[in-house]
């Protein structure tokens, strides 16, 4: 996953701290003019060269190449985006500048006096420190987005994916569970308590990846919150189908006619890709609970494994994917 491996952002603090006591000691083993030169070098090479590392850390959110736009939407749910950028382009223009203090005080160290040198080479640290300081709350802001990403669930946004959704009790946790290696396998985003429920499976050697994500399609859109609804934005660079699963029977604890609303504004919502509905705990429903209005495209019970994999089997034509082969000249 593109964020899992950032690493810690030093505060403005402990970088000035690194930089002047490295160069203490890169001064100490050399003397005269030679040891201020040192000094100066050495302290700005690290200032510019940790600046620099912390932005070239972070993918390029402007290219998509660096960022899919899955990652993008859900990046920007969770921190403001545009916040990021910024303090990574201030964060940058610092590292320019800690190397051109550099650059416009060195050749003052070369032909001078000790004591003159010194009194330049303060002056040069002085600055470096000013321009650190500047950042400080870029810095801040960075290691914090840092940490609200780092820990975000690894879906592969590369992967033919079916996206699970539906009201609470309807069988859908079950269903990826059943069909997958998930067996519970769930990761909490920073906008759902619950966790979204990734798994896996393969038909003719070729990986899916199922999500379960309750809290964001377990209720109509006007109970989302801003932060959701960002959410499910990002959902839809995902999924390639979409399976909305419902309980004819009302045993869910929602009626029948609240889960068909729910299903209609899913599908104005993801009317790019298939959606299909899949009718559950067909055990348990007479022939009259799935009446016309249901419009079920297929019904299933998890509970007997009945046409489960006729459901799976429906999704994975639906998607139609076709894998790239490698260029064969």
């Amino acid at each position: 996953m593109i964020f899992e491996d950032l690493p810690t952002t030093p505060t403005s603090e402990e970088l000035i701290d690194k930089a002047f006591s490295r160069a203490a000691r890169a001064g100490k083993a050399k003397g005269g003019l030679e040891a201020q030169q040192s000094m100066l070098q050495t302290a700005a090479n690290i200032i510019s060269d940790n600046l620099e590392n912390v932005v070239t850390a972070w993918p390029d959110f402007e290219y998509e190449d660096d960022v899919h736009p899955f990652y993008y939407e859900l990046a920007d749910a969770i921190v403001d985006v545009d916040r990021l950028r910024q303090a990574l382009s201030e964060v940058m223009w610092a590292s320019r500048k800690a190397r051109e203090i550099h650059e416009e005080y060195q050749p003052r160290l070369r032909k001078t006096d000790v004591d003159t040198a010194r009194k330049h080479r303060k002056q040069a640290f002085a600055r470096l420190a000013d321009i650190v300081e500047q950042v400080d709350d870029h810095l801040l802001y960075i290691n914090e987005s840092r940490n609200d990403l780092r820990d975000l669930p690894e879906i592969n946004p590369d992967e033919p994916t079916i996206v699970v959704a539906g009201y609470p009790n309807v069988g859908k946790s079950s269903f990826v569970n059943d069909v997958t290696n998930a067996r519970g396998e769930t990761a909490s985003y920073p906008f759902t308590t619950k966790g979204i429920g990734v798994g896996h499976f393969e038909r003719e050697h070729i990986r899916y990846q199922i999500v379960d994500t309750p809290g964001l399609l377990d209720r109509p859109p006007q109970e989302r919150n801003e932060i959701e609804s960002q959410a499910v934005s990002a959902i839809e660079h995902l999924a390639d189908c979409m399976l909305v699963v419902v309980d004819p029977t009302g045993e869910c604890g929602y009626p029948i006619a609240s889960q068909l609303e729910l299903r209609d504004a899913i599908s104005a919502r993801f009317e790019a890709i298939p959606v299909l509905t899949i009718a559950n705990k067909e055990d348990r429903f007479e022939d009259g609970d799935l009446t016309e209005a249901v419009a079920a495209d297929y019904t299933m019970s998890v509970e007997t494994g009945a046409n489960v994999e006729t459901v799976l089997d429906a999704a994975v034509d639906a998607i139609d994917y076709e894998p790239e082969l490698p260029f064969d000249g």
